[in-house]
């Protein structure tokens, strides 16, 4: 039957469904970039308590700022902003709908719905997942970048902006101005930090045009860091299969696995819902959490997403049943990434590493490679390469991470190892594909990119190290180098 509020009831009994009445929840919330991780993670949590007859002033107003956001609008808006969440386990599979969204904002050129929206006092946090590469960040620097174009409009038109971050200074420009109070800025991205990044973009972004506005902004508005972790699949035709298969017509039901994982500093200045009460962790210690997940989980996928492109393994379970490449990831975690990874309460880096390795290798969940792989750019440095770092001064191993590294030049060269080609899969691909193939005959000339490696071309036993395991990849293949490296 068609998802909407008026067939919940006539759902199939094994169906879990919201037992709450959707139509007297106020919100509290607008989320920007409304994607599957969102609905996975922060909205199922707030869903359950919601169950729990907590949180009903809470509701989620979904929001985007690009053209593209228009159909997803339109899909959950024709479902009354109902989603099916489909578990994904070895032991079974389970469906629930969820329903703590109640409407979704019109995308329009200057965000102007979105910018009245979060003006409103009801509002009291403005949320995001818009990828990690879309904070603007400089990677030379690691500061903003106030170059970009996308920064420029926005600080020259900040009442018609294009970002969600301009849309958030004008937001807060009103609210100041009509003395209604500051909101609470959620960054639920895959950044380290992430809540000092969004503050970063948000109060650099308005110091360009308004500097007393940035100083309102830094003094009264708050931005909570947090780690966030589920393993979240695209939605493609097997999903809606698998939601009719539980006797829903959902057109964008989200598939997930059987573990969820959220750390939040408790940094509200609006008043928060008690999230704890339903799984999540405040904590002090946000930033040792966020980085034995983005050192290991994170940088765990990038181990074995370029290997396994190149022999043209389509899924991270089925990269995890290679031999060669479980192998690879198991030494390269083990060895290379836990030393450099602190303990945090209940979790031991090996621990997690175990953890991680069941998680990946869960057969029911079609987690792609293509998509583990995309954004290559901002993934590295954020989550591989501060280990290498960490690995240099520390003078130990970091043979293996370099032959990530060549793994992944290797593969912006844009053909497997079949002679298939490898769709451009970065927002910079132009830019890798000619770095990966000078470097074809002049490894080094791919670690000249100082935008993503800054010193480390400089660093001899890294250098030397991808140097070695690009000849050998180009040379023999990358099967040969991680058994190279495996018996080294």
């Amino acid at each position: 039957m068609n998802l909407s509020d008026k067939t919940l009831a006539r759902l199939p009994d094994a169906v879990m469904r919201p037992t709450y009445d959707r139509a007297r929840l106020t919100p509290g919330i607008v989320h920007i970039g409304l994607g599957n991780f969102h609905r996975a993670h922060q909205a199922w949590y707030l869903h359950r308590l919601m169950n729990e007859g907590l949180a009903r002033d809470w509701a989620i107003i979904g929001a985007g700022v690009r053209a593209y956001d228009e159909d997803m609008r339109r899909k959950l808006a024709a479902q009354d902003y109902l989603t099916t969440l489909i578990e994904l386990d070895p032991s079974g599979t389970s469906a629930e709908v969820i329903g703590p969204m109640i409407d979704y904002l019109s995308i329009e050129a200057g965000n102007g719905p979105l910018i009245a929206r979060m003006a409103r006092p009801d509002i009291r946090i403005v949320s995001l997942t818009v990828t990690e590469g879309g904070y603007y960040i400089d990677p030379a620097t690691g500061g903003f970048d106030a170059h970009h174009p996308d920064i420029v409009h926005d600080a020259a038109h900040p009442d018609s902006p294009r970002t969600a971050f301009g849309a958030m200074v004008a937001a807060l420009k009103r609210r100041r101005d009509a003395g209604i109070g500051p909101f609470t800025g959620m960054c639920c991205d895959n950044l380290q930090h992430n809540g000092d990044v969004l503050r970063q973009a948000v109060v650099s972004l308005a110091r360009l045009s308004d500097p007393e506005l940035a100083g309102w902004i830094e003094a009264n508005c708050s931005f909570p860091n947090a780690m966030v972790d589920c393993i979240v699949p695209a939605t493609g035709p097997k999903e809606i299969e698998l939601a009719r298969g539980f006797g829903i017509d959902d057109a964008a039901p989200v598939t997930h696995e059987n573990f969820r994982q959220w750390v939040i500093e408790d940094n509200f200045c609006a008043g928060r819902p008690d999230w704890d009460r339903v799984g999540a962790q405040f904590t002090d210690n946000v930033h040792g959490y966020e980085t034995q997940k983005l050192r290991i989980l994170n940088a765990g996928h990038q181990v074995i997403v370029n290997a396994a492109e190149l022999l043209g393994v389509e899924t991270i379970s089925g990269a995890m049943a290679h031999p060669s490449i479980h192998a690879l990831f198991g030494k390269v975690e083990r060895e290379e990434i836990v030393p450099h990874v602190v303990p945090v309460p209940g979790m031991t880096p090996p621990q997690y590493v175990d953890l991680i390795e069941r998680r990946f290798a869960n057969p029911a969940i079609v987690d792609t490679v293509r998509r583990v792989a995309f954004d290559g750019s901002s993934r590295h440095p954020g989550f591989v390469l501060p280990t290498v770092r960490d690995a240099l001064a520390a003078g130990a191993p970091v043979e293996g991470l370099a032959l990530v590294q060549a793994a992944w030049a290797r593969m912006c060269f844009g053909t497997r190892e079949d002679g298939s080609t490898i769709a451009p899969n970065d927002p910079f691909w132009d830019d890798l594909q000619a770095a990966a193939r000078k470097a074809k005959t002049t490894p080094r000339a791919w670690l000249e990119q100082r935008q993503t490696y800054g010193d480390l071309a400089d660093a001899p036993r890294f250098a030397d190290a991808f140097d070695k395991w690009l000849k050998m990849i180009w040379a023999k293949g990358v099967e040969a180098a991680i058994g190279a490296y495996l018996k080294a």
